[in-house]
């Protein structure tokens, strides 16, 4: 069973195949890590920047061989969580709703509107119940943390922005990015969602750094979203990103002090004890195991 989390930082990091690739990392080793909740998009690399260790998942796979709609989000948050990860950090292109927001900005987004409809959005269901909140599902601390650390690699960024979560993998019509923008979002993405509605029920305090690559459907003047105008905007931008995680090593404070959200589930839990489904629980010994191993110390 999972204890509490320790004072060190353990940083999760969720984006590109090659993202690793690039970063003077210490001790790297790729180590493949079984979840519970099936097969993750593949094994995780983990090392050390400076003091502070990170873990690595390539979201797509290796290649990008995995869709946004088939990715296992369940699963490589579960894996993240039995890694020891304390924090996760996601990297992640998106498009622009806003003329402000340029391609090659990065974005520190804090809300999300989630339009994806055939994902499992949830570690619970029936023989465990559970309700987190997510009114705010960035962590403002680590969000704060990773803003900083890409400024300070170089990086344009715009503090805060309204993620709309669509289910892909086509791009939007000219018609939806429009509405997407009366709704009041302001960029546009396919992986975001649910990956912060787990990271959330994992006690996980969760950042998502958007890199702008492209302006969505809603600008008459232009053609529609092409993949290559992406990957080039991409690549430009990967250099700054890797300098960020770097420079996040280097920012964060000594010690890990507690977050709120590592306690997340802490009274989310509605089904009755007498209904628990052992077999269900089993699956959660990463995720919820911090509950159930202090029930069994209570015995």
């Amino acid at each position: 069973m999972h204890a509490d989390k320790p004072a060190k930082w353990h940083i999760g990091v969720i984006g590109g195949s090659g993202l690793a690739g690039g970063i003077a990392i210490e001790d790297m080793q790729e180590i493949p890590v079984a979840s519970a909740f099936g097969e993750p998009s593949g094994p995780v690399s983990t090392g050390r920047i400076g003091p502070v260790r990170f873990t690595f998942i390539a979201r797509h796979g290796a290649g990008h061989r995995i869709p946004p709609h088939a990715i296992n989000y369940r699963a490589n948050i579960d894996v993240l969580k039995r890694c020891g990860v304390t924090d996760i950090v996601a990297v992640s292109a998106i498009g622009s709703l806003r003329e402000e927001l340029a391609p090659g900005t990065f974005v520190a987004v804090d809300q999300f509107i989630d339009r994806t409809v055939g994902r499992e959005g949830s570690f619970f269901g029936t023989g465990c119940v559970a309700h987190v909140s997510l009114a705010d599902p960035v962590c403002p601390r680590l969000s704060a943390l990773v803003g900083d650390a890409v400024t300070r690699a170089g990086g344009a960024l715009h503090k805060g922005g309204c993620y709309l979560a669509m289910e892909g993998p086509q791009f939007s019509t000219r018609a939806e990015s429009r509405m997407y923008r009366q709704w009041g979002a302001d960029v546009i993405g396919m992986t975001a969602m649910p990956e912060a509605r787990l990271a959330r029920e994992a006690e996980l305090p969760y950042a998502l750094l958007g890199m702008v690559t492209d302006y969505d459907a809603w600008r008459d003047e232009e053609e529609g979203v092409a993949v290559a105008d992406i990957l080039a905007v991409m690549h430009a931008n990967a250099a700054t990103a890797r300098e960020g995680l770097v420079a996040l090593a280097g920012l964060l404070p000594a010690r890990r002090e507690p977050s709120p959200i590592d306690t997340a589930l802490d009274g989310a839990i509605m089904s009755a004890p007498d209904v628990l489904d052992p077999k269900v629980l089993a699956r959660l010994d990463a995720v919820a195991g911090r509950l159930y191993a202090k029930e069994e110390g209570a015995d």
